[in-house]
């Protein structure tokens, strides 16, 4: 496919319907060339016309838009979660579905309740045909062979041919990518980080890992597996990891790392918060860590910190390995808010070097659990808009 053709669609899904005069000058194109292109999208039935630009005094050049019929999926399938939403061409939300999973299923029992909720939205009237489908698993991704490889919480899913399955069923192209890298993209198309070309998305979660933008795209590796920072040692004496390794940073902070740390906490009653939490529900969860901390416990404080602590000086390595212009915190314990915002901050702005750091924001994310499903659009509509990927 011609690069004007991904231009020009993804100038209209980003800014809307645009007059051919202003859509000629945007992309530098001469209108003869422009208007051969417009044609042949019309045809394909991705574009049309939809009324005329407000007149500046000459003729009024006709708007062009998105087809309002086109129809993309965004699937984000976490460890215990998934989210599935249907959008128009320019990723503005039609329907969404979610429902608890455990990844344990395994991939057919998985595969088959994704295409269930897609045949759901389909019954609801939602969508004829899906243009595309974009989806972010939580496990290392082969994204040039969209396949999972060796994911160490996802049992069964490697080398599972998961992009060629699913585009069978729907027969539609498919992108798949890892849960990180498709937060990333999102944070980066609708979040915070909408105007920062090189940024560092850190998702807390399960896991830990790193979606890394360089100079506006998305850098993977030539493998897939760039930013699976979880995996840099910490400690050498420190905790197995789940990956075979020992002292990794995510099995010493993370949902499993957090919880284990949280337990000890309330058994030997060092935080009464958790001890009492402990008692009473017979478990304690990050989330009452983060209660916790809010109230003043100490014990609660310090686990915090400490994970905030160990995270910063890996952080502090990729800032001066990359230089980003921002690091943003997601995940599900990014809600152990600023406690572990200022630690991350105190850490990477102390061990990296000024020239680094003078301009360097570290934020949460703003988009929360969305950025996963918005970024899984914007998978889906790179592909089915021509961007190589």
């Amino acid at each position: 496919m011609s690069p004007l053709r991904y231009r020009l669609l993804r100038r209209l899904r980003d800014d809307g319907p645009v007059s051919r005069a202003e859509l000629a000058a945007r992309l530098d194109v001469p209108r003869s060339r422009l208007a051969a292109e417009l044609d042949t999208l019309a045809d394909d039935g991705l574009v049309r016309e939809a009324g005329l630009a407000a007149s500046r005094g000459g003729r009024r050049s006709p708007l062009i838009e998105l087809d309002p019929g086109l129809r993309l999926a965004a699937v984000d399938l976490g460890a215990t979660s998934l989210d599935v939403e249907i959008t128009n061409g320019r990723l503005e939300p039609v329907a969404s579905y979610s429902e608890q999973v455990d990844i344990g299923e395994g991939p057919r029992a998985l595969l088959r309740r994704v295409n269930d909720l897609l045949a759901k939205a389909r019954a609801d009237g939602v969508y004829d045909r899906l243009l595309s489908i974009g989806i972010g698993i939580p496990g290392p991704v082969s994204f040039r062979d969209g396949v999972p490889i060796s994911p160490p919480i996802m049992p069964g899913w490697d080398h599972f041919p998961l992009r060629e399955l699913l585009g069978r069923d729907h027969s539609c192209p498919v992108a798949v990518d890892n849960d990180v890298n498709i937060m990333a993209i999102g944070e980066r198309h609708g979040g915070v980080a909408r105007s920062v070309d090189t940024v560092l998305f850190v998702k807390i979660g399960t896991g830990i890992g790193c979606g890394i933008h360089i100079d506006g795209a998305m850098f993977r590796g030539p493998d897939g597996c760039a930013g699976d920072i979880g995996h840099i040692q910490v400690d050498p004496d420190g905790w197995p990891c789940s990956c075979g390794n020992t002292g990794c940073l995510e099995a010493h902070f993370g949902g499993a790392a957090l919880t284990r740390d949280a337990l000890a906490a309330a058994r030997d009653h060092s935080s009464p918060a958790l001890a009492a939490r402990l008692a009473e529900h017979g478990t304690v969860t990050p989330l009452d860590v983060a209660e916790g901390a809010a109230a003043g416990d100490l014990a609660c404080i310090a686990l915090i910190r400490d994970g905030g602590n160990r995270l910063g000086v890996v952080l502090a390595g990729l800032v001066s390995f990359i230089n980003p212009s921002m690091i943003v915190i997601g995940g599900g314990l990014a809600g152990l808010g600023h406690v572990l915002l200022a630690e991350i901050r105190s850490v990477v702005y102390r061990r990296s070097l000024p020239m680094a750091t003078g301009n360097l924001p570290v934020v949460l994310s703003e988009l929360g659990a969305r950025a996963g499903v918005i970024g899984a659009a914007v998978l889906a509509s790179d592909l089915a808009y021509g961007q190589p990927l």
